[in-house]
């Protein structure tokens, strides 16, 4: 891959299993947060997914679209977008209550010094969202930072883990489960919680900051020793497929990769790729913010794209000082400050 053309054509292929679900999922899409990092290949993903299975069904796509061509771009996709602030309960009540949700809405990096806003996107929002599309099939996008850091002997947080979130990030994206939690007890609404970390793209994610760090010859941080990853473009398949197992109680899916990754290897394989020698500092901690997604992979099989070929193609991608995105995931933070 040379282009983002390219990136984004692949990471948005369905597979056959992704258009089969569709068949069963009943209604049109509605993806709240549409303008992160995930969501415009997401949407793509799920409009061909569509047109594969020769359905006529709509993908939505909500966000306040107040930056940059985004809007445009997933129209000539043929995405219908609206724009709205989310957080105005006004603009909230007039979106169409669909029969299936996608929520991506959220905050994280920025935390620090902005707590109230972070609070109010990820604890106060869901609620409003929940009470509009009562009844509807939610996917709630969550994080592994709910967990506690692990001993790297247990193999990773499954979801019958207790969670014991590390600041104020982690702790308001566990207040985001609660609330969606007591609305779908409430109302009886089908609910999946999405526990995430982490998608790569080769524009950003924890490859690509491993990997830029051994080309640039910058000193590699190792407190986060250890570490789960997924193609973007599988973690999104698997979030539209979770619309079919969202239920009353909720549904709690771990979603990453299978591997638990050393940083340190990592680093090494990127290195062979990359004709440098890593630097590190500091040392490997016996604990590290892990997750064992092995439902979600009993769900809906191992990730398409495999560790290697994301680790090649990141290489590839650097060398050849490819596009990227200035959101950096600061994956080595063990004290949950964002």
């Amino acid at each position: 891959m040379k282009t983002v053309e390219e990136l984004e054509n692949l990471m948005t292929e369905p597979s056959e299993a992704l258009v089969k679900d569709m068949r069963k999922i009943e209604g049109n899409i509605l993806i709240l947060g549409i303008g992160g990092k995930m969501g415009p290949t997401l949407a793509i993903m799920a409009k061909r997914a569509i047109d594969k299975a020769g359905l006529d069904k709509k993908v939505i796509g909500v966000s306040r679209f107040s930056n940059g061509t985004l809007k445009e771009d997933l129209e000539k996709a043929g995405i219908e977008t609206i724009s709205t602030d989310l957080l105005d309960d006004e603009q909230l009540k007039l979106l169409p209550k669909e029969k299936n949700i996608i929520y991506m809405a959220g905050n994280k990096f920025g935390t620090t010094g902005n707590e109230h806003f972070t609070w109010a996107m990820n604890t106060y929002l869901p609620g409003r969202v929940a009470e509009h599309f009562r009844g509807s099939n939610i996917v709630a996008f969550s994080t592994g930072n709910v967990y506690p850091l692990v001993p790297l002997t247990l193999g990773g947080c499954d979801e019958l883990h207790e969670v014991a979130p590390v600041g104020e990030y982690g702790q308001s994206s566990l207040g985001r489960e609660r609330v969606f939690t007591y609305f779908s007890h409430k109302d009886n609404s089908p609910l999946t919680v999405f526990r995430l970390n982490y998608a790569i793209d080769m524009r950003y994610g924890v490859l690509l900051e491993i990997a830029r760090s051994v080309y640039n010859e910058i000193p590699l941080d190792l407190s986060m020793g250890h570490v789960n990853v997924i193609w973007q473009g599988d973690a999104n398949e698997y979030a539209i497929r979770s619309l079919l197992i969202a239920s009353s109680p909720p549904t709690i899916l771990n979603v990453t990769g299978p591997e638990t990754l050393p940083v340190r290897w990592l680093a090494n394989e990127f290195g062979k790729l990359l004709g440098k020698t890593p630097i590190f500092e500091g040392v490997e901690k016996e604990n590290a913010l892990l997750n064992n997604a092995s439902k979600a992979h009993k769900l809906f099989g191992y990730p398409r794209v495999s560790i290697r070929e994301m680790i090649e193609w990141t290489a590839d991608w650097v060398a050849n000082d490819g596009e990227t995105i200035n959101k950096p995931t600061h994956f080595q933070e063990r004290k949950g400050q964002f």
